[in-house]
């Protein structure tokens, strides 16, 4: 759902409730708070060339191909959190509501909503009508029903969706007619329409299977049995090479000009790039940085690299039960702080990321109007600080040179994405800077797909690097670092407990008051940014490079501060193929 955050399989997008987040808020008939301040314009050099408007009238048919290093997991939208599955997601399902450019949530042409939502004065009932003329690619109508079954299945511990974030303040979900749907909540939650602002489910598919097992049926992965309700309808997947999404001829809304959508799967970016240079894909998300001046110089192509809502960290685990020897060596929180100030994150934003990247000390984006600045505690890059703090938690080295307490080892294994070259960067950097403080970093690269399902759902790894893609604007973050919400039934999969914070997330959602909000996002800041959850690294730029044969209006051009933004309005994008 739309409240979760997503995981980035590149570089590309999660979610945390910005608002909510998940980057991963919510939207309402309500408007954004006046005195929210207007997002800056990042800067471009001089020699990026971004993507031009197209002139003359759009053409229909064609064929958009675009690539990635990572197949998908399942685009059922009750368990997507990956972007891989979740850029499929994009071209199959619509959403009840859309964010537009600025943020806000919206009822667009192609949204399920007929209107913007209604919310009731005390901010606890929420109203949401349908189009009358909205159905699934079978052939029902989309009602009432589905976004209430959708909904109940998803605050459902029993299924297991990581979207139930938001649906635990939920008293209860009433359809009033076929068209409506009422939700009333327990108390004031801010990001609540960025939760309901997502893709649902159709109950006349999906009812009668058991909540405990819809995650593992084959809606979701099977392409013909994946009713859907997008532009698009999915004819094909073939495992680790391509999945087809060919344009839904008896869709309900407006008509996408682009007849055949394919994406592809690479081993490697490398890989991708060279497939996107030869012409073989039309679009290519998070691209290496090192090939960014390659890619600037081809006239077919037009290169973004702007900064977008995403963070990455160094995710450590804080269940014994994950560990060989039951033995959690970051137990302490000085242990985790030695390990941040024995990173150098500048050097890896310089070195690997080219620059493009901002250092964090906290999970809320910097030049966001949650962004702690000095409230969240900087680590700078500082050895013999970090060999200082090891030694004070009595770590001491061991006849090898590697640190040892308490008849341990200080020796885990950081789990990532095969065929992400920039996290393959960075985890040498980090091998090597821990290996100075004394530290073994055993780095291992696992394949996207199942790396989620085995590992990063259930919580089963010592440490990994990863980043979330920030899916609306709200800086909420209770799915992740909340302690109730630990696998199955949430995003904190690495297990954390902070009953201080709980209280903190709990009181930065029951206002809209901005002004309050932002005062105790500083002190979730501060608990974060000591007590470490995370070794949080950087905001850093998924580039995206297109060809020129896609074209659309000034008003449908990628909008690289969104999740998912390099495919913004591609319902209205259109393929030129003359030379």
């Amino acid at each position: 759902m739309a409240s979760k955050k997503k995981w980035l399989s590149l570089l590309v997008s999660l979610s945390v409730v910005s608002a909510l987040f998940v980057g991963c808020g919510d939207s309402k008939t309500a408007e954004t708070p006046k005195d929210e301040p207007k997002k800056e314009e990042p800067t471009k050099s001089e020699g990026d060339k971004k993507e031009e408007p197209a002139t003359g009238e759009p053409k229909d048919g064609g064929t958009l191909t675009f690539g990635s290093t990572s197949d998908i997991v399942s685009v059922n939208p009750i368990y997507v959190q990956d972007t891989a599955s979740g850029d499929a997601e994009q071209f199959l399902f619509a959403k009840l509501f859309d964010i537009d450019r600025t943020g806000k949530v919206a009822a667009e042409p192609w949204s399920l909503a007929a209107e913007p939502m209604t919310i009731s004065e005390n901010g606890l009932e929420y109203t949401i009508k349908l189009k009358d003329n909205a159905k699934w690619s079978d052939g029902q109508p989309i009602t009432a029903d589905d976004v209430v079954f959708t909904f109940e299945t998803v605050r459902n511990p029993k299924a297991g969706s990581p979207g139930i974030t938001g649906f635990d303040k939920v008293s209860k979900i009433e359809k009033v007619d076929d068209k409506t749907v009422k939700i009333t909540l327990k108390e004031v939650y801010a990001p609540f329409q960025y939760v309901v602002a997502t893709e649902i489910v159709p109950q006349h598919v999906l009812k009668d299977v058991k909540p405990e097992e819809l995650q593992k049926y084959v809606y979701g992965t099977d392409p013909a049995k994946t009713v859907t309700s997008g532009p698009w309808k999915w004819t094909e997947w073939k495992q680790k090479e391509y999945l087809t999404f060919e344009a839904n001829p008896d869709y309900w809304g407006p008509k996408p000009h682009i007849q055949k959508v394919v994406y592809k799967i690479y081993a490697d970016q490398n890989t991708e790039v060279q497939a996107l240079i030869k012409g073989d894909i039309d679009l290519a998300n998070g691209v290496p940085v090192t090939q960014l001046e390659v890619l600037k110089s081809k006239d077919n192509l037009t290169v973004d690299p702007t900064p977008g809502p995403q963070y990455e960290y160094i995710g450590l685990n804080h269940k014994a039960d994950n560990f060989k020897d039951k033995y959690v060596p970051w137990s302490s929180p000085k242990t985790r702080q030695a390990i941040a100030y024995a990173l150098n994150r500048q050097g890896m934003i310089d070195n690997v990321l080219k620059g493009i990247g901002s250092v964090m000390d906290a999970p809320f984006l910097p030049g966001s109007w949650a962004d702690p600045k000095e409230a969240a505690t900087h680590y700078d890059y500082n050895p013999e600080k970090a060999k200082q703090l090891l030694a004070e938690d009595g770590w001491k080295p061991g006849k090898d040179g590697i640190l040892e307490k308490d008849g341990h080892r200080f020796s885990f294994e950081l789990q990532y994405n095969a065929g992400n070259s920039r996290r393959e960067g960075v985890a040498t950097v980090i091998q090597q800077n821990l290996a100075d403080v004394g530290i073994e970093v055993k780095p291992k690269a696992l394949d996207f797909s199942a790396w989620v399902d085995q590992n990063l759902n259930p919580g089963k790894f010592e440490a990994v690097l990863i980043g979330w893609s920030l899916n609306n604007p709200d800086p909420d973050q209770e799915t992740i670092f909340g302690s109730k919400f630990t696998p199955p039934t949430g995003q904190n999969n690495v297990w954390y407990n902070n009953p201080e914070l709980d209280k903190l997330w709990q009181q930065g959602t029951s206002t809209v008051d901005q002004a309050k909000r932002v005062e105790v996002y500083k002190e979730a800041a501060k608990i974060l940014s000591t007590d470490l959850p995370y070794i949080f690294m950087y905001q850093y730029g998924a580039p995206t490079a297109m060809s020129k044969k896609i074209k659309f209006a000034e008003e449908d051009k990628p909008e690289a501060t969104l999740a998912y933004g390099y495919f913004f309005h591609a319902i209205n994008w259109w393929i030129d193929d003359a030379k």
